[in-house]
């Protein structure tokens, strides 16, 4: 049997809604399905604007631009994080500051985000890591204490909530991500949200090349002319078609998505409970969308061997991240605050399990039986206590 780690899902009406797209002979962006998948994130987010992009990339480099990053601009944020969301603003002369994360969600700890603050800081970018909330009344008042920006960088958190708001309305701004990898996907893909109204104009001329494009279209103005700065970060109509039929099912997916991390929490429960690996930690106040599922093994090597095993047994399983301030780019464009403890601790034993709604209950079985012969082989993880 061969378990890849990710498989796209499919729907069904995506093809019928990309011919629709075509016959109404408007394919560029910003067309109806473009409109139907932005009042959709508005009325399920509760955002108060929504601009699809082509990539979370993109609507996080859109905020940076909003937030008028200057060079030498400082913006808090983890060092556990995809490499985008220190990017964005790096490309606007910023300085990324690292912060360690706690050990429990694996999210910015935001104890430690007051320190880090400087007469330059000008953001903080919490990351929703695996559908998870960050601590957001707590860095939304230290937002507020130092008249700072909070950007949500909620790439794999669409759906998921906090204290019963849904992440990606919380902030000033936020961005999501529909890569491949997540629930709703349009293979690449992403969304600025806007809670901050006074972003809403200029977010709309960024997004149109620097124009207010958008305004003739909508009989405002008698012509558009260049204004700002900007780029292309709208997608295509064929993009948001396909888009529009996942956000159809939304509630289905992630409730199927919720199912297959259910299956996996109950089987490793026992393993836990022998402190051979860790489990997700999904706070009280967080309602988690089902995003991803993790195990901590307890080092490095233990993982390593432990992915080894399951690739010889056709299991697709992968690591991440490598922590930003050690990579090459983080020393260059940034610097860290702090000790990195949990974030270096995390980096070497986390390993992410294959995760896709095509798993079926044979897969998903077989994927666990594996597991269970790595966890209770001497030679792949020992028997001395897990650290915390």
């Amino acid at each position: 049997m061969r378990i890849p780690f990710n498989k796209p899902y499919i729907t069904g009406k995506e093809l019928s809604y990309i011919y629709d797209a075509i016959q109404r002979g408007h394919l560029s962006g910003n067309g109806e399905y473009t409109k139907k998948c932005q009042s959709w994130l508005i009325e399920n987010i509760g955002s108060k604007k929504a601009l699809l992009t082509n990539s979370c990339t993109a609507a996080l480099e859109m905020t940076a631009v909003l937030a008028d990053i200057q060079p030498h601009d400082e913006i808090i944020m983890p060092s556990y994080t995809f490499v985008s969301t220190a990017n964005a603003f790096v490309l606007r002369g910023g300085v990324p500051v690292f912060v360690d994360i706690r050990p429990d969600t694996l999210n910015i700890d935001e104890t430690k985000i007051e320190a880090a603050i400087t007469e330059r800081t000008k953001a903080i970018v919490p990351v929703h890591y695996a559908g998870v909330a960050c601590e957001m009344d707590a860095i939304m008042a230290i937002a507020e204490k130092y008249n700072l920006l909070v950007i949500e960088d909620a790439a794999h958190s669409i759906m998921s909530r906090y204290k019963g708001r849904l992440l990606g309305s919380i902030g000033h701004l936020a961005a999501l991500s529909f890569h491949e990898t997540k629930n709703i996907i349009s293979g690449e893909g992403g969304a600025l949200l806007i809670n901050d109204l006074r972003f809403a104009e200029r977010a709309e001329i960024i997004w149109e090349k620097g124009t207010d494009r958008s305004k003739f279209f909508r009989g405002e103005v008698d012509k558009y002319t260049w204004l700002d700065i900007g780029s292309s970060y709208l997608p295509s109509e064929i993009i948001a078609a396909f888009l529009w039929a996942q956000m159809e099912q939304a509630e289905s997916l992630v409730a199927s998505r919720l199912n297959i991390w259910n299956t996996y929490h109950k089987a490793f429960q026992k393993f836990e409970m022998d402190k051979l690996i860790r489990r997700p930690i999904i706070p009280i106040d967080c309602t988690h969308n089902g995003h991803m599922y993790f195990l901590l093994l307890p080092d490095l090597q233990c993982r390593n061997a432990f992915i080894a095993f399951l690739k010889e047994n056709g299991i697709h399983a992968v690591f991440h991240y490598i922590p930003l301030d050690r990579s090459p780019g983080g020393t260059k464009f940034g610097r860290k605050h702090g000790e990195m403890k949990i974030t270096y601790e995390i980096s070497d034993r986390l390993v992410r399990l294959p995760f896709y709604l095509e798993l079926d209950e044979m897969s998903i079985n077989y994927i666990i039986n594996i597991i269970t012969r790595a966890l209770t082989c001497p030679t792949i993880v020992n028997t001395s206590p897990q650290r915390a």
